[in-house]
C-alpha cells in the first residue's frame, strides 16, 4: 500500500464540491484527456514545473540554478525541456519572485488528515467535510482508501469526485469509506466521448449503475462544454440514463464551462483547445437546464454565464 499520495492543490472553503463548507484535495493523475480540462496540472501523476510569467522579473537567478541546463528565458517566455528537467526544484528556490513552482506535493495520509480537522468547526456549523478531487483521485485508490478511512474515524464527511473511468476493483477499495460521490457524466454517446475525453465511456456508465446500486449517496456532474457537451440532444441522453438506471439519484449538476483553465495550459507549455471560447449565456444555460429536469427534477445548474452573472437554480 502507498505510504504516500501526491497532491497538487488543497483548496479551503469550497462550496462548489459537495454539502457545506468543504475543504478539497485535488490528487494528481488522470486516465482521461478531455478536451476542457481546467485542472491539466493535474492530468500527469507526477510533479511537474510550471512558470507564471505574471511574477517574472527577468532576474534570470534560476537559469544560473538549474544544473541540467534546461532553461532558457526567451522574448516568447521561459522555455522548459521537460526531457532535462529532473524536478530537484533549484530553480524555483533560486527565483526571488516565485515565477517558477514545481506542482505536485507528497503528503502522509495522516498529515492531510491533520490539515483537513483544522477546518473541523466549519464542517459541523455547515454540514460540509472533505471532497477528493483531481485529476482522478481513485489512480491512487489505496492511499485514498487509507485517508477515507482516517476520516471516517474522525468524524470528518468525504465526498470522492470522481470521472469513472477507471477499474471497479478500486471503487471497492474507496465506497466502504465515502459518505457520498460525486459522478461525473459528460457525453452520452460513446464515440463523442472518445473523440472529446480519448477513452470509450462503456466502463464509466457500467461504473456508475454500479455505484447506485452500491447505496451510497449519489451526485450527477456534467460540465457543459460549447462545441463538445453543451447540446440539448447530450443532455436528453445523459437524463434518460440517469432517469432510468441510476434511480438513487440525488441531484444532477450542469456545470457552466469555465476558460479558467487557460492560463494553466501556458505555465505547462502545452496547447488549450478552447483557446478563445466565450462563456455559455444565461439563456443557453437555462434551456440546457430544462431539458435536464424534464429527466431529473433534481437537476440544477451554477456557474459563470456570458451575462457576467453567477446563478444557481
Amino acid at each position: 500500500m502507498s505510504t504516500e499520495g501526491i497532491l497538487f492543490n488543497l483548496q479551503r472553503f469550497s462550496t462548489r464540491d459537495g454539502p457545506g463548507i468543504r475543504t478539497t484535495l485535488f490528487f494528481k493523475g488522470c486516465p482521461l484527456r478531455c478536451a476542457w480540462c481546467h485542472n491539466p496540472e493535474g492530468l500527469s501523476p507526477r510533479p511537474e514545473l510550471v512558470w507564471y510569467d505574471g511574477r517574472c522579473i527577468g532576474a534570470r537567478d534560476c537559469l544560473r540554478a538549474c544544473p541540467e541546463d534546461a532553461l532558457e528565458l526567451t522574448p516568447q517566455g521561459m522555455e522548459i525541456d521537460r526531457q532535462r528537467c529532473t524536478l530537484c526544484g533549484a530553480c524555483a528556490q533560486a527565483c526571488p519572485a516565485a515565477a517558477l513552482e514545481v506542482i505536485g506535493q507528497a503528503w502522509t495520509a495522516e498529515a492531510l488528515l491533520a490539515e483537513v480537522q483544522r477546518d473541523a468547526i466549519f464542517y459541523e456549523t455547515s454540514g460540509g467535510g472533505v471532497t477528493l478531487s483531481g485529476g482522478e483521485p481513485t489512480m491512487q485508490a489505496a492511499f485514498v482508501a487509507r485517508l477515507c478511512r482516517l476520516c471516517r474515524e474522525a468524524g470528518v464527511h468525504v465526498a470522492l469526485d470522481t470521472c469513472g473511468a477507471v477499474p471497479w476493483e478500486r471503487y471497492e477499495m474507496v465506497l466502504p469509506w465515502v459518505d457520498l460521490v460525486l459522478y461525473d457524466l459528460k457525453i452520452y454517446d460513446g464515440r463523442r466521448h472518445q473523440a472529446a475525453t480519448g477513452a470509450d465511456n462503456a466502463a464509466i456508465l457500467a461504473n456508475a449503475r454500479r455505484i447506485a446500486g452500491a447505496g451510497v449517496p449519489l451526485w450527477i456532474r456534467t460540465p457543459l462544454i460549447p462545441g463538445y457537451t453543451a447540446d440539448a440532444a447530450n443532455i436528453a441522453a445523459l437524463g434518460e440514463f440517469i432517469a432510468a438506471e441510476l434511480p438513487a439519484v440525488q441531484r444532477w449538476e450542469l456545470l457552466a464551462y469555465t476558460n479558467l483553465g487557460g492560463p494553466k495550459y501556458r505555465r505547462l507549455g502545452r496547447p488549450y483547445a478552447l483557446e478563445g471560447v466565450p462563456l455559455l449565456t444565461r439563456a443557453e444555460m437555462e434551456a440546457l437546464h430544462a431539458v435536464a429536469r424534464a429527466w431529473v427534477p433534481t437537476a440544477v445548474w451554477s456557474g459563470a454565464t456570458r451575462d457576467l452573472k453567477e446563478a444557481q437554480v
